[in-house]
């Protein structure tokens, strides 16, 4: 397999890729005698979304932002299509992008306070995009398949499935402005942010970009340091607290974000709960769940059905309190 694709990409491209490495299933690192690229194949989304989802992040790293820009093929294509195992797939070359994936007890307010900062730049150049490229392919988040939590959630999980629809409910019925809708990441995990020695961050992988409410954005780093990288010592309140102030401090440097979205931050959190336990059902097999599975999905069902929220209500109006001062 890999090395059919080097043979292909090879083909394809302008560099001389040397050797081909999985990184995922849909992610090679490609080793060339200018350096490292990395290949994605995939039909996660098709020609036109992806080709949508490429101009916006090349746009964004034309503004200054820290994204990983492509390659384009010999033919001057950014998003192209090659034939493996009989099946035809969409491939898109990138440059490697600068950085390292902190330890999680390395992501520390300074750290966090610049991601606030990249996101809020990332916001306002989506916004000067869409006024330029009105997007056509791209979904609204509510119509990606990840979002359909009734159809994997078990019926029998009755508690969950009526969290999980008015969660949906009462996002959908919020009102959508150009402040506080929009193209955004939509899967910004810290695994998918890079931080090199000046502490310069890159967004990586945003084959998940979709149009949501901002917040959103700043939902996921939260969720995903709450959820992966407290490593002890000291209150895990105390420590939402401070990943959550030093995230919209430096958001604030860069965009506005009203008091009214502020609020709402603990629910797109929980948006967020609801649709990593649905991706469980969506993707794992039941009938071969290992221990660490099972586990990981008891743990999420517990928080869920006791309505446990991972950022407290309170924590935010504290924090809104000391921005606004």
């Amino acid at each position: 397999m890999v090395n059919k694709i080097l043979e292909l990409l090879n083909e394809i491209y302008p560099v001389d890729i040397i050797e081909v490495k999985a990184v995922t299933n849909e992610m090679f690192r490609c080793t060339t005698k200018q350096g490292d690229c990395f290949a994605r194949i995939t039909n996660y989304k098709n020609y036109d979304e992806q080709l949508e989802e490429v101009n916006y992040t090349n746009f964004l790293y034309k503004e200054g932002l820290g994204v990983s820009p492509t390659i384009s093929s010999l033919n001057g294509k950014v998003v192209e299509k090659i034939t493996l195992n009989n099946n035809e797939r969409l491939t898109v070359l990138y440059q490697s992008a600068p950085g390292v994936h902190l330890p999680r007890n390395q992501w520390n307010a300074n750290i966090l306070k610049e991601l606030g900062r990249q996101i809020g730049r990332l916001h306002r150049f989506s916004k000067k995009f869409e006024e330029m490229h009105p997007i056509k392919y791209i979904n609204d988040w509510h119509d990606n398949e990840e979002y359909a939590f009734l159809k994997y959630i078990p019926k029998e999980e009755t508690t969950i499935r009526e969290i999980a629809e008015e969660v949906l409910l009462t996002i959908k019925e919020m009102p959508k402005n150009h402040s506080n809708y929009g193209l955004l990441h939509g899967d910004l995990w810290l695994e998918n942010i890079l931080v090199d020695h000046d502490s310069k961050l890159t967004m990586v992988d945003f084959q998940d970009c979709e149009k949501h409410f901002y917040v959103f954005d700043l939902a996921v780093p939260i969720y995903s340091a709450m959820e992966y990288s407290y490593v002890g010592g000291g209150s895990i309140i105390e420590y939402g607290r401070a990943i959550t102030k030093a995230i919209i401090e430096g958001y604030q440097e860069e965009n506005e974000i009203s008091p009214e979205m502020l609020d709402r931050l603990p629910l797109f959190i929980k948006l967020k709960e609801v649709f990593e336990y649905s991706l469980m059902h969506m993707y794992w097999n039941k009938e071969k769940l290992t221990e660490e599975q099972i586990r990981i999905m008891n743990h999420f069902r517990l928080r869920i059905e006791q309505n446990h929220s991972l950022l407290k209500e309170q924590t935010v109006f504290t924090i809104k309190g000391s921005l606004l001062h």
